[in-house]
This record gives C-alpha cells, sequence and structure tokens, in this order.
C-alpha cells in the first residue's frame, strides 16, 4: 500500500519543512516533531488517518498476516501444510510458538502502531474542518475497533472460553503516545473489556460514517465487523441483525460469479474493488505483493507458494460447485495430485478482502437459524443464494452443518476462519481442543521485558 504511504510521508513532510521556515532560528536538534507541531491543520489530521490506514495494512496486520497466522495454527495435516522456511512461521503451523516469535511480534507492533494513528485523529478532530469531523472520527475508530477485536481473538482466550470478564486479552489504550514516560506502561485488559471497546467504536463508526466513501472504511463496513464480532461472541440476534443491516442497504452486490471476487487479469496489476467487496486493503503496484499472494500463489505469479492445500479439502466440493475448480493441482510424475494452490490470490496486485458480502449473508443464515427467525430471508434462502452463485446444487433442507460447510468452502484461506470458527463453536483444532493455550498467541517477549505490567498467556 506504498500509494497511500507516499501520501502520508509527504504530507508530514510538508509539515516539518513549514516548521522549519516558520522557525529559521531555532536550530536546536530533534529527532521527533512534536504532536502540537506535526498536527495543526484539518489537512494534516487527514494525513494521519491516511497513515492508520497504511499502518494497518503492513504484512503483520491486515497486509495478509493477520489473516493468514490463525489459518496456519488450525488447518494443518486438515486442510494445508506449510512448506516454506521462515521458522516462525512452521512454529505457528506447529502449535509451538516461543514467546519471541517475530511474526507474532509484528503482528503486535504493527496493530499497535495503526492504533496510536488512529487515537492521534481523534484527539486532534477539533483541528478537523467542521464538516469532516464525524467521517474523520467514523473512519479512526473503525480502525481502531478492527484491530482490537482482531487482537482480542488472537492474543485472548475465546469469548466462550472460561469468563471473559477474567481472562485477559490485550491493552486497551485510547490516547496518542507522545513520548516515553509512565503512562504507556499498562496492563492487559480482559478479553470483555476489548471486546467492549471495539463495539463501542464499531458502533461510533456505523453511526458517522457515510454509506460510501471510496475505498475507505464506511457505514456497511462498520456494520459487518460488527456482525462478525457479534458472531464470534454467540449473540445471534445482534449478529443477524447487523448483518441483515448491510444486505439490505443495497450499497454492495454479490458478483454474478464467484471467479469475479478475484479478478486475475492478463498481467499483474491493480483491480480496483468488485461490488461485493465491503472493506479491502487496496494493493498498487508502488506495493508490492501481499502476505496472501506471497505465501498462496505459486513463483509464476510472484509467490513463494509455501502454502500447499490438501486434496482431501477439494474432495469436499460438489462436482459442479465452481469454488472447488478454483484451484490448482500440482501434478505427481505420474500425473497423480500432489498438493493444490487456490486462485484466489493469483493477482500479484489483488486487493485484500477484508470483508464482504457473501459472509454477511452466511452470517444471516446462521443466526436466523440459531434464534429461529426468518430476519430478511430464509436461512435456506440465504444458503441457496450462495450456492447457486457458485453454480451448486440447492438444498432442501438447511443445518448448522450446512452452514458450517458453506462458510469453509465460500470463505476458505481469506480471513483466518478455520481457526475462528472453530473456537466459536467450541470445535477441535486437530489433536487440541479449541480451548488450548496453543492456540493462543503469546504476549511477545520482547513487551514483556519492556513493560513489568504486562503478564504473560498460560503455557509460554
Amino acid at each position: 500500500m506504498k500509494k497511500i504511504n507516499y501520501i502520508y510521508i509527504s504530507a508530514f513532510a510538508a509539515a516539518i519543512s513549514l516548521s522549519a521556515c516558520n522557525k529559521a532560528l531555532n536550530i536546536k536538534p530533534k529527532e521527533q516533531i512534536d504532536q502540537t507541531n506535526a498536527i495543526v491543520t484539518s489537512n494534516d489530521v487527514q494525513s494521519t488517518l491516511v497513515g492508520a490506514y497504511n499502518r494497518m495494512a503492513q504484512t503483520g496486520v491486515y497486509g495478509g498476516r493477520i489473516f493468514v497466522q490463525p489459518d496456519l495454527m488450525a488447518a494443518t495435516d486438515t486442510v494445508l501444510t506449510f512448506n516454506g522456511t521462515y521458522q516462525g512461521l512452521t512454529q505457528i503451523t506447529n502449535q509451538a510458538i516461543p514467546n519471541d516469535n517475530s511474526f507474532v511480534l509484528d503482528t503486535w507492533q504493527q496493530a499497535y502502531q495503526a492504533i496510536n494513528l488512529a487515537n492521534n485523529v481523534v484527539a486532534n478532530l477539533s483541528k478537523a474542518d467542521a464538516g469532516q469531523r464525524d467521517r474523520m472520527e467514523g473512519e479512526a475508530k473503525f480502525i481502531r475497533g478492527l484491530i482490537y477485536f482482531d487482537l482480542a481473538r488472537l492474543y485472548g482466550r475465546a469469548w466462550n472460553d472460561g469468563d471473559p470478564a477474567t481472562n485477559l486479552a490485550v491493552p486497551i489504550v485510547l490516547t496518542p503516545t507522545t513520548g516515553v514516560d509512565n503512562s504507556i506502561f499498562v496492563p492487559r485488559n480482559t478479553v470483555k473489556e476489548v471486546y467492549t471497546q471495539a463495539i463501542n467504536d464499531l458502533k461510533t463508526a456505523e453511526a458517522k460514517l457515510p454509506a460510501t466513501n471510496s475505498f475507505y472504511a464506511n457505514s456497511g463496513a462498520a456494520s459487518a465487523i460488527l456482525a462478525r464480532l457479534y458472531l464470534q461472541q454467540g449473540d445471534y440476534t445482534n449478529a443477524g441483525a447487523e448483518a441483515n443491516t448491510v444486505i439490505a442497504s443495497g450499497t454492495f452486490t454479490l458478483n454474478a460469479k464467484y471467479s469475479d471476487e478475484f479478478p486475475i487479469p492478463g498481467k499483474a496489476s491493480h483491480v480496483d474493488n468488485t461490488p461485493e467487496d465491503i472493506f479491502a486493503i487496496q494493493v498498487t503496484e508502488q506495493q508490492g505483493i501481499t502476505s496472501m499472494n506471497e505465501f498462496y500463489a505459486s513463483a509464476s505469479n510472484s509467490g513463494r507458494g509455501d502454502i500447499h492445500i490438501d486434496p482431501a479439502f477439494i474432495a469436499e466440493f460438489d462436482a459442479n460447485d465452481t469454488r472447488g475448480q478454483f484451484y490448482t493441482p500440482k501434478l505427481n510424475s505420474d500425473n497423480s495430485v500432489s498438493f493444490y494452490r487456490t486462485k484466489k490470490f493469483d493477482n500479484t496486485f489483488g486487493n485484500v478482502h477484508v470483508v464482504r458480502l457473501a459472509e454477511m449473508y452466511l452470517i444471516r443464515a446462521e443466526s436466523n437459524l440459531q434464534t429461529g427467525k426468518a430476519l430478511g430471508a430464509t436461512p435456506l434462502s440465504d444458503i441457496n443464494k450462495i450456492r447457486e452463485r457458485a453454480g451448486a446444487n440447492d438444498l432442501t433442507t438447511v443445518a448448522l452443518s450446512d452452514i458450517k460447510a458453506e462458510r469453509r468452502h465460500e470463505l476458505a484461506f481469506e480471513g483466518g476462519f478455520f481457526l475462528h470458527d472453530a473456537k466459536r463453536l467450541g470445535l477441535p483444532v486437530g489433536k487440541l481442543q479449541y480451548s488450548s493455550p496453543k492456540l493462543v498467541f503469546p504476549i511477545p517477549l520482547r513487551e514483556i521485558q519492556a513493560n513489568s505490567k504486562l503478564v504473560q498467556n498460560p503455557g509460554y
């Protein structure tokens, strides 16, 4: 996402140069510019907001690894294998993560960098033009709420694993960090507290964001992440209501074909969001590949091809289901299939789909089934809508097992759902129970050493 990075850097470079021109005789060296001088105008606030998007798009977070890593942890030997040389990802795949794992640290640090920039936006809204404040606040709190939700899922125990009011997740920081003092040493908040903060942020974003907002976060994006969050909690009433809000808005539509959501142009190039994308990380030629492309795509599509998909997973699909045909086989010398690669990330500069409309139909179907309601549509109608788009035969009845299968096939490799769905449904993950401490990231050793108020997760 270097295009955004350039906007961010140039804006602050301009702010620094203007400060230097206005204070030509002040030659006292500084390693950083004070916040009161860096964020002065409405444009500065907007530049900081763009910077927050930039940070959330880094590889350790929504550039892809925040989705790749939980799938590696959950799907080993049942769906995929990792065949790369990165020791840190091998440790995650083997469910044997040391507390100094560099990938776990990168996700933590890059997430909090984005949160800090979002906090700077919120703290300086009074400097923004009055007509832009609601949008800026909504975007900043969308970013913060989304990140806190995912941090809680990775570094804390599942909502349904013990008591979320006492289980620890991650520290909640709501004010900008501008220097090193005692205020930055904060303890971990509970899972419940972090979820509550994420809900509050996302509800504010939902209320203050416009329905359309170019490729930035909009009100539908906030509703969609709220639907995902409530589903993770098992709050089917609110999950179904939020999913229905997104569907009923008419702002987004399913693509005619499943493959249209993952366009692969004749040559590597950026492709704009599709009508199905509710929120996606924009990738341009300046950035280079994302972690999705890096690990799932073959070398011919600019990837490393480290993740191999098991033929047994492909065998789950109906013969006429185009989703099962969206995989490329790697053949052995005798023409038997050794493994598959998904085509979802073959476009070198394909956007990272954070949340799309098909997931909302699946959430609404599951929520309605669990509550016995037909909000917006029946569960059978919603599931068949997804299946029909994929060319699969309609179902005549629908059970929870059918919805689980549709989520597995529709959303595979996109959002860490192999782990997150297993946890919320209390399902085993390989040989481990969903509540195993091995399925929770450690608090990075570097953070523990720097902050005596942080305590480590069990098992580390």
